[in-house]
């Protein structure tokens, strides 16, 4: 089995990928029948000699491989016929601008596999970014913080060499007695939350978050129950909600009252209720003026995230009044900070703790029979057709609206 690191070819350009020198190194000895090629590349986060010197060979030609890791989508022009595929397509939510990817891969009779859809047995997600992005977001709303108000200069995560340094900026600044709402209960909020807490940042209940005045700085974590309510008055279950949210509205204005800063790292899925409104955002008593829209859903669930924005351009206004983008620091703005690329700023840190679920959870399926059903689930096209988990996606693939 000869794997490939494939070079990142997606602009603006991305430093991470799938597998580091070390774990490539790892994944040879545990299976020794195995062999790893790497496309050379000139913006990698490990550079090519770092592989070279562990004995991997680096060149521009990774043809003769079977199968090809990557991590954001592969142009079109650069897709091998009859090879399998890693990596995150944006395809299986239909979204418009890739579709003619997906078509490509069929017609070149691809076996694709996306990193979105390894899943286990139950179908939670096994691999991603998510943490990641839920520590560089809930930094950035800090540094948006400090911007605005004049208060500290945190520097770009992407100046920064690591999550140690990251840290370490952290603790030169004073956060203000202010009352921060985090949506989330996954991995995207577990990396918020760790920069919260590194902060020493107090936690309070929903109950006290809601009722209660600070002298400090504090922080309230609620999940979808929380936020959400059935329409029907009765007691609303979490597991009901994730297959049918259509019984359910939001009941989130009650915490944007009390809210100051906002760091959306919820999950939001098809047909759920919105958490508020451009109606409720012009309520007199909508409290919140800066969120870190980790989620990056466009037009979606958080009605202040009209666009996503991006690392060199992290910040922009949203004036609930009007519905238009506004800079930052008109007076009676929301600040967004909703850069949809948040792991790229940490590409060490994300590519080594990527690296090590994938050799851990999708590595041993290659050379198992897929005996959990990792490789078989996640698999979504084969021999030039979708595969039956992925069928949904033949309208989309048609053009069909």
């Amino acid at each position: 089995m000869k794997f490939a690191l494939i070079k990142e070819r997606k602009n603006p350009p991305d430093r991470r990928v799938v597998l580091s020198p070390q774990a490539c190194l790892k994944l040879v000895e545990d299976y020794p029948q195995a062999k790893v090629f790497v496309e050379s590349s000139d913006i990698r986060i490990f550079m090519d000699e770092a592989y070279k010197a562990l004995g991997f060979r680096v060149s521009k030609d990774v043809s003769d491989c079977d199968v090809y890791l990557g991590v954001k989508e592969v142009p079109i022009d650069d897709l091998i016929p009859n090879k399998s595929y890693f990596f995150f397509s944006h395809t299986i939510k239909k979204q418009p601008y890739n579709r003619k990817l997906l078509k490509a891969m069929l017609d070149k009779n691809i076996t694709f596999y996306d990193h979105e859809t390894l899943v286990n047995e139950n179908g939670f997600r096994i691999i991603g970014f998510g943490y990641y992005a839920g520590l560089v977001g809930a930094y950035n709303g800090f540094r948006a913080l400090g911007i605005r108000d004049g208060l500290f200069d945190l520097p770009k995560v992407a100046t920064l060499p690591d999550l140690d340094a990251l840290k370490a900026e952290l603790d030169k600044i004073t956060i203000p007695k202010i009352k921060i709402l985090l949506s989330g209960t996954g991995k995207v909020a577990k990396g918020a939350k760790e920069i919260l807490d590194h902060l020493k940042i107090k936690e309070v209940s929903d109950a006290l978050y809601l009722t209660s005045t600070f002298s400090e700085p504090v922080y309230c974590l609620v999940d979808v129950m929380e936020y959400s309510k059935r329409i029907d008055g009765r007691v609303g279950d979490k597991w009901e909600f994730y297959k049918d949210p259509s019984g359910y509205e939001s009941n989130f204005m009650p915490y944007a009252k009390e809210t100051d800063f906002f760091i959306a790292g919820h999950f939001y899925g098809n047909d759920a209720p919105y958490l508020f409104t451009r109606e409720d955002a012009k309520h007199p008593d909508f409290n919140i003026n800066l969120v870190a829209d980790i989620s990056c859903d466009i037009d979606g669930p958080v009605a202040s995230t009209i666009r996503a924005s991006t690392i060199a351009n992290p910040f922009y206004g949203y004036h609930p009044q009007t519905e238009k983008e506004v800079p930052y620091n008109v007076i009676g703005a929301i600040m967004v900070m909703a850069v949809d690329n948040l792991p790229c700023e940490l590409p060490d840190n994300s590519s080594r703790g990527f690296g090590y679920t994938f050799l851990h959870e999708v590595i041993p399926a290659f050379f198992n029979e897929d005996k959990d059903g990792i490789l078989a689930r996640a698999k979504v096209c084969e021999n030039g057709k979708l595969t039956e988990r992925f069928a949904y996606l033949q309208d989309y693939v048609d053009g069909i609206e």
